[in-house]
Order: structure tokens, then sequence, then C-alpha cells
């Protein structure tokens, strides 16, 4: 099931009135006028690719994500609070399969987020500089693996 951009920016504006406004009867119409509003000015400022997402995608990504997240801010936490774990700080270069642009930005600012590592493009704009606390393990690897798995999430329209 995909959801097509319109439903999903639509979505994210309501969700976010709902944040910074709560949910009011008396609201209805001031929010169904700024949700339609912001879904038709972001269309104007950044139109859609015409890519579909994937639910079932989006859904796996926000229930892994969490999880994912704990436990590897308990890994940092063991590095860094742990005299005996030796840190090997490095970089890991990956050539990741999105090409440049919005959805590889979205990538690396969801894997950013990420405790242990922090991508950044290369100078060359075809690479991904992955700075890591521990090197020796399969970074490139647990990379590639969040990146299918972003893709998915996009409906799988990258390569």
């Amino acid at each position: 099931m995909a959801l097509p951009p319109a439903i999903l920016r639509a979505s994210a504006f309501l969700a976010l009135w709902v944040v910074l406004a709560g949910v009011h009867a008396a609201d209805l119409p001031a929010a169904v006028a700024a949700v339609v509003a912001a879904t038709w000015v972001s269309f104007r400022l950044s139109p859609s690719t015409g890519g579909l997402l994937s639910l079932p995608g989006l859904i796996a990504l926000m229930v892994r994500y969490p999880w994912q997240s704990l436990l590897a801010g308990i890994d940092v936490a063991r590095l860094v609070f742990a005299p005996g774990l030796p840190l090997r700080v490095d970089t890991v270069v990956y050539t990741p399969r999105l090409p440049p642009g919005a959805a590889r930005d979205a990538f690396l600012v969801y894997a950013s987020t990420l405790p242990g590592t922090v991508p950044v493009v290369a100078a060359d704009g075809s690479r991904i500089v992955i700075h890591c606390l521990d090197a020796a393990q399969p970074v490139a690897e647990q990379m590639a693996a969040e990146e299918a798995r972003f893709i998915r999430a996009l409906g799988g329209a990258y390569g």
C-alpha cells in the first residue's frame, strides 16, 4: 500500500497542528484551512518527485527506529564509559544507492540520529564518509542495511 505525496504531506501538517494546538472541535475549520494551505504551499515550493511512499515500509522503519536507537545508545555509552574497551574512532567510506538529492539528504538526517555514527557527504558527492566510534564494526554494511530499509519506506523507487 502506497501513500500519495499529498496525503502524506497533509497528514504531517495535521500532526503538526495537533502537536501545536491540540484537538478541539471549534478549531476544526481553521485546522482544515491551515492544512490545505500548507500542503498547497509545500507543493509550490518543493514539488513532489512523483514517487509513492510505502506505508508498510514507513511503519517498519518507525517501529524499528526507537529500539535500534536505544540499543545503539547503550552501545555508545558502553564504549565511552568502560575504560577496558578501546575506542577505534575513525571514518569509513560508504557508497550509497540513493542518488544525490532530497531522498539522500533525508536518509543522512535519519542516519545521523542513530548513535555512534555521523554520516557526511564527501567532497565529490558520490560517497558518504561516516565518522564512527568503533571502526572495527561493520559500519558500511550496517549503513547499507539502514539505507535499504529507508528505500523500502520510500516505496523502493531507488536503486
